[in-house]
């Protein structure tokens, strides 16, 4: 049996509103992630998804349950043990590309290895493998701006995974992607997980983004209504 990375225990946040019940953000959430799986939590939009992968990056506190991270609770931590926990043990992919404008891709991608105690030299030196694994080699010197909107994502993930996180959070990853770059991106990201060990959850209205997922949750209402173990969706045809 693979060791759990990610356990979340009844977890709770709901949301006061001026004019009447306070929205259920997250209602009752349990669920576990195991290391080097990929699981995708599927629904449409305000069903609860991204609040609940700020509650697992503790940048919201819960108004119950636990998030356990490596047998860690996360939602114990201090504000600078969260954030080293976000820095190190936590890697991000987002729909929005935060990328430096003028920097190159190699800086870009070693942004966070350079806010640990590694000097900005072998941060890049570390980052260089990832990129090339990622198909980023030949544009290493190459700035945000002359970069396709697929290889910008794919410097996201780089970045996501420079530090050897434990768990990688994608919130709507390919959303500003179409569908052959967001296949092609998705494809990347659960392969390179997968060799690195790295446990993903993924989080998407799309059903072809959870096609890739080793498991799918349907969340709706901050609840999860559905388990579907055994892939709810044939993968992307990306050709």
């Amino acid at each position: 049996m693979c060791a759990l990375v990610l356990e979340l225990r009844g977890l709770v946040k709901h949301f006061a509103v001026a004019s009447g019940e306070p929205v259920r953000a997250v209602d009752g959430v349990s669920l576990t992630v195991a290391r080097g799986e990929l699981l995708a939590l599927h629904g449409p939009s305000g069903s609860g998804k991204t609040t609940l992968l700020m509650l697992i990056a503790a940048l919201l506190p819960p108004d119950a349950g636990s998030v356990i991270l490596d047998g860690r609770d996360v939602c114990a931590f201090s504000a600078r043990d969260a954030a080293r926990y976000r820095l190190v043990d936590l890697g991000f992919v987002r729909q929005s590309l935060n990328l430096i404008a003028g920097a190159d891709v190699v800086d870009n991608a070693a942004l966070k290895l350079m806010g640990t105690e590694l000097g900005a030299r072998e941060a890049r030196r570390r980052v260089r493998p990832l990129l090339d694994r990622l198909g980023l080699a030949d544009r290493a010197s190459h700035r945000p701006e002359q970069l396709s909107m697929g290889e910008r994502q794919r410097v996201m993930i780089a970045r996501a995974l420079s530090t050897d996180p434990k768990l990688v959070l994608a919130d709507e990853p390919t959303g500003s992607l179409d569908t052959q770059r967001g296949s092609e991106v998705l494809e990347l990201l659960a392969e390179v997980c997968r060799e690195r060990e790295v446990s993903v959850v993924l989080v998407t209205h799309d059903p072809r983004a959870a096609s890739y997922a080793d498991r799918v949750h349907v969340l709706r209402d901050g609840r999860l209504v559905e388990d579907q173990p055994d892939r709810a969706f044939a993968p992307i045809d990306a050709k």
